[in-house]
């Protein structure tokens, strides 16, 4: 009994807390009854927690993709005919990655940029929402990357800086003959003396001849390495550098390591952009089509809660409860998942309100059959529950699979690579997990609790 009722005081504080995530910030309720008409805006508070140093912010967005707020989509072909085929997937993903903070830096919101494979074609695919100047579009992603590294000039009137991010405000780092195209590689390891993450450079012969001249006469001094004219960091020249082999250190922690090698790989190898394809995508659906599919939803999910009502009796209302909680369970998961949601997305939604009372449908068939066959209520709902859940966890298992193949979390080349079929799948897996959860764990601590009423009522029926 105690571990029912902490099952469903967590059933009761998680529906809660995710309608709270679920909520928008602002309700607009306006409706009319006859010539009396109404309108109230109702704010709902939303709190910011600082956790472990990142920002928690529980007004989060509901993110839209390109279909339905309109934009612009970019496809580019990387020319890797001067790359060697081992680095040409570094190299793609290089390129992704500069596109993709070049973007960030512009403030488009919910960009997605994409890498595929087609044999020797090596593609980015870019969707920009909210873009609809083309210019402005081209500008932002079809030139190549440019890596060069900067030398510190020490003046008198300068109080010595201790971070990167002081020095980088001030107009004290000059060109050198030293720039990407001489860097082979970075690649993050870690020291072997303290354990700590560093990043080791790799310069070609002409490279290796420019930073030993570079790090001989300005030994104490910082070298700033910039992409695209921005500052990425700026190491202090301890040592005189010969061999074309330096180890850079700054207290990274792993991930830093990693990210930062992928940043300066991207300027090591500058791979040439050619635009195959560039158009202006308009939204397919408005404001007013997105709140008439809204209601189309809740027009099926009502639908859905009679149906169950009606053949069901009291447990057909347990499922709609359930089926209530799986609604809100899954908004609030789009939002904190940060799940783009698409056309082909909305459709997987209302496919899995639809699925979601499957698993119901099946528990209560099997135990309207053990209740014929004389066990008494509770059993009955035992029984139903553990023998119908052998069915439900193989269609369930049928259907994850299927969203992962259409997701493809592991980029494979013979499988889909297309960003709206993915947002498909990734709103159809959230949907199965969570209509499992629900249709399963919620209904059945639900029915559990009312077990001594129901059982009562049912005595009641055989008399």
């Amino acid at each position: 009994m105690k571990n029912l009722n902490r099952r469903l005081l967590f059933i009761i504080f998680l529906s809660l807390f995710s309608l709270y995530i679920a909520l928008p910030s602002e309700l607009n309720i306006n409706f009319s009854v006859f010539s009396w008409k109404a309108y109230k805006v109702i704010d709902i508070p939303k709190v910011s927690l600082n956790f472990f140093g990142k920002r928690l912010d529980s007004d989060l967005p509901l993110k839209q993709g390109l279909d339905l707020q309109g934009g612009m989509q970019v496809v580019l072909q990387a020319d890797m005919t001067e790359i060697d085929e081992a680095d040409r997937e570094d190299a793609l993903i290089s390129a992704q990655e500069i596109i993709r903070r070049r973007v960030d830096l512009y403030g488009v919101s919910e960009p997605v940029i994409q890498t595929s494979r087609a044999g020797s074609d090596y593609r980015l695919i870019i969707e920009l929402p909210g873009v609809s100047d083309p210019k402005e579009a081209l500008n932002l992603v079809g030139t190549t990357a440019q890596l060069d590294f900067r030398i510190e000039v020490v003046l008198e009137s300068d109080d010595e800086a201790s971070d990167s991010a002081q020095l980088f405000a001030n107009p004290i780092f000059t060109p050198t003959e030293l720039t990407g195209s001489e860097l082979k590689r970075a690649t993050p390891q870690f020291d072997p003396n303290t354990g700590e993450p560093v990043i080791a450079l790799q310069f070609d012969e002409k490279g290796t001849e420019l930073f030993a001249a570079l790090t001989t006469d300005n030994v104490g001094k910082r070298i700033g390495i910039f992409i695209d004219g921005i500052p990425v960091v700026a190491p202090v020249v301890s040592t005189a550098i010969l061999d074309g082999k330096a180890i850079m250190t700054g207290g990274f922690d792993v991930e830093e390591a990693k990210q930062l090698s992928i940043q300066l790989n991207a300027g090591a190898l500058p791979v040439p952009i050619q635009i195959l394809e560039q158009r202006t995508i308009g939204a397919n659906l408005g404001e007013e089509s997105i709140k008439q599919s809204v209601f189309a939803g809740l027009v099926g999910l009502g639908l859905v809660i009679i149906f169950m009502i009606l053949n069901y009796g009291f447990h057909g209302s347990v499922a709609a409860l359930a089926l209530v909680i799986y609604s809100i369970l899954t908004i609030a998961a789009y939002k904190i998942l940060g799940v783009t949601l698409t056309l082909p997305g909305i459709a997987g939604l209302l496919l899995s309100i639809g699925m979601a009372v499957d698993a119901n449908i099946l528990i209560f068939e099997r135990f309207k059959e053990e209740f014929r066959v004389g066990h008494s209520y509770a059993n009955s709902l035992e029984l139903g529950f553990g023998r119908a859940w052998e069915s439900i966890k193989d269609a369930n298992l049928a259907t994850i699979i299927t969203a992962l193949v259409l997701i493809n979390p592991l980029n494979l080349d013979f499988l889909n690579r297309s960003g709206l079929v993915r947002g498909f799948g990734v709103t159809l897996l959230v949907g199965v997990l969570l209509s499992l959860f629900t249709g399963v764990v919620v209904s059945r601590t639900l029915l559990r609790v009312f077990t001594p009423f129901l059982e009562k009522v049912y005595q009641r029926k055989q008399k």
